[in-house]
């Protein structure tokens, strides 16, 4: 393959990440984690895949960074689900720490990569992957806005009963209960949203986009989503790789644009082989902007637990 591609976690989220992007023939993949042995036998057993599926990208795993040297994108899901009994402040501390120690091995090895991170809370620990990487925005974004559109889209589809090849939609803010689905953005096949369907059954779908990681969770009872997770960093991945200059919601950092500044904060922007090239700024109603200020306000308060 022309390309690599570097997958720290090799969790359900990670390899399936990992999965998806050689079979896709995107690039060849490393995955990396502290269970290094779990990291090369999950490489072994995905590769003993391709006579069957008929791809020829390598992946490969371990618990060594030197295989990712020269990577040119590098997915982050590293790090500890919330638990039962564990505090917010008491995640923060451990993912910091872990993503902090990743990043320094990344930089070190491959230092003109483009940084994806998946690991929550997503948009404290892009902040922290910006401080210890000291990348420039265009290089270093968090995959939040993908998964959570994703399920907009999925939910619209089933209350009008029709393909979600069909539906746009975005949902900006951090990525957490204070999100701001925009279902005045959201379109099927060309058609507001708004006209389609009443504003109760709306508020019902925006409703359940806010808290669908926890819909899965509740299901799973032990274990977080990784299929949805995994397609939407895929996606990214693949319009980077591509040059797609494709428009999707990533949490990226703003400098004033929506008028907010320094904060890692989903918003629409343009990926393309240079990473995130454009910020595109919507019109938004007064509600809408009050909607992303309070979402913006949870976001600040976490970066200011970061020590």
């Amino acid at each position: 393959m022309d390309h690599k591609v570097t997958v720290v976690g090799a969790g359900n989220v990670g390899a399936t990440t990992a999965q998806r992007i050689a079979e896709a023939e995107l690039a060849d993949v490393v995955m990396v984690d502290i269970a290094g042995d779990m990291a090369t036998g999950k490489a072994l057993d995905m590769m003993e895949a391709a006579p069957v599926l008929g791809f020829n990208a390598k992946i490969s795993g371990g618990d060594d960074y030197a295989p990712t040297a020269g990577s040119d994108i590098c997915v982050v899901t590293a790090g500890l689900a919330r638990k039962p009994g564990m505090s917010r402040d008491d995640l923060l501390k451990k993912n910091t720490a872990i993503t902090k120690s990743v990043i320094a091995e990344l930089v070190q090895h491959s230092p003109d990569t483009i940084l994806i991170l998946v690991t929550n809370p997503l948009d404290a620990m892009c902040e922290v992957a910006r401080r210890e990487s000291g990348f420039p925005r265009e290089r270093i974004f968090g995959m939040a806005g993908v998964l959570d559109s994703a399920r907009m889209r999925l939910f619209i589809s089933e209350e009008l009963g029709i393909s979600v090849e069909d539906i746009d939609a975005f949902v900006l803010g951090g990525h957490g209960d204070t999100m701001v689905p925009l279902p005045r953005y959201a379109t099927v096949n060309g058609i507001p949203l708004p006209d389609l369907l009443a504003a109760d059954r709306i508020e019902a779908i925006n409703d359940r986009t806010r808290k669908g990681g926890a819909e899965i969770v509740n299901y799973y009872g032990n274990g977080s989503a990784y299929y949805a997770p995994s397609a939407s960093a895929y996606e990214m991945v693949a319009a980077i790789l591509l040059d797609k200059k494709k428009i999707l919601p990533c949490a990226a950092y703003l400098e004033g644009e929506y008028g907010i500044d320094g904060l890692f904060v989903g918003v629409p922007a343009k990926l393309g082989r240079a990473g995130l090239e454009e910020i595109v700024e919507l019109e938004l109603s007064d509600d809408e902007q009050s909607q992303l200020d309070r979402s913006a306000a949870a976001v600040r308060e976490l970066v200011d637990s970061l020590s």
